[in-house]
């Protein structure tokens, strides 16, 4: 009975066993990757290490000889700079000989003979550049000259200047150094030689070629700031780097080499290479293993979200949609067309010709169309109307779009159809139809509306002078039946029945111009172009002037009329420019008349000028000039408005009318504040092209071929 309880208790510790082993094994496997993982790493390290120092000492190596070929060429310089000195010459064969040193030392941007003084005795500008110290001139140098031929007295030898940055004409500039060398006869100091160097030629042309290439060379100070580079700057994670300084007396630079091969090869020999690809291929294959994994994985939740987005889509969408087959049964509807047709999609699946929801007075008619046209591959896109029926017998407009239904490998499968209900869209263009029907009915009325107001704005003027014409042949005619009664002279009734005939004339040509009125009145509404023709400035103010001395003699006031006689015909319609002119003026009269004040400041000015022109088109000023109180800023703002008005009886439409007016003639209508007071009213007129005018300007210019 105890050996089932021990079997139990031994199977466990088995189990125990096996499960220490197995975790034993884990950790030991675990620790030998770790330890291949970190001699490999190890290796590889080394191995970089290594071939970082190789490359660090090669630097060393090349800034060394860098260095030695700089100095090698400054001495060499100072030999030469010897012999230029070695006999008596005059400035004029130094500068021939110190031209030809230049010639040959590109890195020299300048040789100076100097007298012990310092004075400059002859010099010569390198050939190759412009003069480096012609924008600021040798003397911004001078200070680092005497230090520098201090130094080099001291040293009874050549030496150096500090470096100094001399900009250029161009906007450019580089840093210079400058050499100090006496000039000693027998041991005695008669003069220096001076020679100007370029840092950045001194690293092109004193370097060797092979040190240079590959990587950059730079002059810097001790604190890092870069004098002068010769190549291109190295940029990367990892820039090998070699300093060594060039001790010249006087002076010390610091030479600033840098690597451009990059970091050093990662892998030093082929047995490290093999063992890092394959590990690295494993831990690939494990990495693509695992990124497979989840791909698939993602791209099973995307297919479902877009499956579900797909009907979630396509059950909220109000277009009705529907796919049948190549035998025209019906394979898919959305909830849109089932509730269109208020037919169940289930009652619409695999069903064929005669569809359902065709009326059935046209079932023949859709059945032969939908024949033809699925019988072909390529259904009109465009879309093309039809009526579907409703189960209680309501017929809807609809708008069906179908095209070719091609699955995910390219083959044609059948046909997909987009509908919309147009009914509601069929009754918004009724109403629009109706609504705009109605509009120009309104517009009609508004039309005639405004023409009954033009035309008892503008026949005020025609029938009041009219009035006043009558009542005064009247009061001639009571005047000459007193006079028949007392038995006047002859005479007196000849003078009143010329009076008479006079009146009646102007009563006449009133009548006329008040049928004028109505006939530009009744063009100026319907937009029609007015009878224009060329008029007389002067003409236009001999028409109206009656009228105004009529309401001036009412109202005390002076007209003045000012012509200039230089002024051209104006192309204008004569009868309305003439009730411009008139409103214009009455309106001048009735303002000095509110503002009071003596009859003799009362004078309203009528002047005709040249305006301003050009060469396309001239001008002719009108101004209407009063002294009365002036307009005020909260009037201005709506002087133009129509029906606005500051008089009693106005009706507002006046000034409104004659902007119209002439804006149709192409000018421009506009007022300003008269000095000392009062306010001037002027508009522009075209000139009118007279048929000379015309063909000589088309002589001018031409006609183009």
């Amino acid at each position: 009975m105890k050996v089932f309880p021990l079997m139990l208790k031994g199977m466990g510790s088995l189990r125990w066993a096996s499960r220490q082993i197995g975790a034993r094994r884990s950790v030991l496997w675990v620790l030998l990757l770790a330890l291949v993982m970190g001699l490999l790493g190890t290796l590889v390290w080394l191995a970089g290490r290594y071939e970082a120092s190789q490359v660090q000492s090669r630097l060393e190596r090349d800034a060394l000889e860098t260095v030695t070929d700089i100095r090698t060429g400054l001495t060499r310089n100072i030999q030469s700079f010897q012999a230029l000195q070695s006999s008596e010459r005059s400035p004029e064969s130094w500068r021939v000989q110190a031209s030809e040193l230049l010639r040959q030392s590109r890195e020299l941007m300048r040789l100076e003979w100097r007298n012990e003084s310092l004075k400059v005795m002859a010099f010569a500008d390198t050939p190759y550049r412009s003069p480096v110290f012609e924008r600021l001139g040798r003397a911004s140098a001078q200070a680092d000259v005497s230090l520098a031929c201090t130094t080099a007295r001291r040293l009874s030898g050549a030496a150096y200047s500090i470096s100094y940055f001399m900009p250029q004409s161009d906007g450019l500039g580089f840093e210079m150094l400058d050499m100090c060398m006496p000039i000693m006869v027998a041991g005695r100091l008669v003069g220096y030689t001076v020679a100007t160097y370029s840092l950045q030629d001194v690293l092109g042309e004193m370097v060797g070629k092979q040190l240079a290439r590959g990587q950059s060379l730079a002059f810097t100070e001790a604190d890092g700031t870069r004098l002068a580079l010769h190549g291109t700057a190295t940029r990367g994670n990892r820039i090998y780097v070699s300093q060594q300084l060039l001790d010249l007396p006087g002076n010390t630079l610091v030479l600033r080499l840098e690597s451009r091969q990059g970091t050093p090869n990662f892998f030093p020999n082929v047995l490290t290479a093999l063992v890092t690809a394959m590990s690295l291929a494993l831990m690939a294959v494990l990495f693509l293993l695992a990124r497979d994994m989840r791909r698939r994985l993602k791209v099973e939740h995307d297919l479902g979200e877009a499956l579900a987005f797909r009907k979630a889509m396509e059950d909220s969408v109000l277009t009705g949609l529907r796919a049948r087959d190549l035998s025209g049964r019906i394979t898919y509807v959305n909830p849109a067309f089932c509730q269109m047709v208020g037919i169940q999609a289930r009652d619409l699946l695999n069903q064929s010709f005669p569809s359902p929801y065709w009326p059935p007075e046209l079932a023949d008619t859709y059945l032969q169309r939908q024949t033809l046209r699925l019988a072909g591959n390529n259904l009109p896109r465009e879309g093309h109307e039809s009526v579907f029926m409703r189960p209680d017998g309501t017929r809807f407009p609809v708008l069906i779009m179908e095209a070719p239904l091609i699955n995910a490998v390219g083959k044609h499968t059948g046909w997909m159809s987009a509908i919309l209900d147009v009914s509601e869209q069929r009754r918004t263009e009724e109403l629009s139809r109706a609504s705009q029907d109605r509009l120009q009915a309104t517009a009609r009325l508004a039309m005639i509306g405004e023409m009954a107001s033009l035309m008892s704005h503008e026949l005020n003027q025609p029938l009041a002078a009219i009035s006043s014409y009558a009542t005064g042949s009247l009061n001639l005619l009571s005047y000459q039946s007193a006079a028949g009664k007392e038995n006047v002279a002859a005479s007196v009734g000849e003078d009143l029945t010329s009076d008479l005939q006079l009146v009646m004339g102007r009563i006449a040509e009133q009548a006329e111009r008040a049928g004028k009125v109505i006939k530009s009145v009744h063009d100026f509404v319907r937009r029609r172009d007015q009878a224009r023709e060329a008029v007389q400035p002067r003409a236009l103010l001999d028409a109206v002037m009656p009228l105004v001395s009529l309401q001036a003699r009412k109202l005390s006031v002076t007209v003045l009329i000012e012509v200039d006689p230089t002024c051209a015909p104006v192309l204008c319609d004569r009868t309305m420019v003439e009730q411009v002119l008139l409103n214009l003026s009455r309106n001048g009269m009735q303002a000095m008349h509110a503002a009071g004040g003596v009859a003799a400041s009362r004078v309203l000015t009528l002047r005709v000028r040249p305006a301003a022109s050009n060469a396309r088109s001239s001008w002719v000023e009108f101004a209407v000039i009063d002294q009365g109180e002036g307009i005020s800023p909260e009037v201005a703002e709506q002087l133009f408005t129509p029906f606005f008005t500051t008089k009693v009886e106005g009706m507002g439409l006046g000034l409104s009318l004659c902007r119209t007016v002439i804006e149709q003639h192409g000018g421009f209508l506009g007022f300003e504040a008269a000095l000392p007071r009062g306010t001037i009213f002027s508009f522009t007129l075209p000139v009118a092209v007279t048929a000379g005018k015309s063909s000589s300007a088309e002589s001018q210019h031409g006609t183009d071929p």
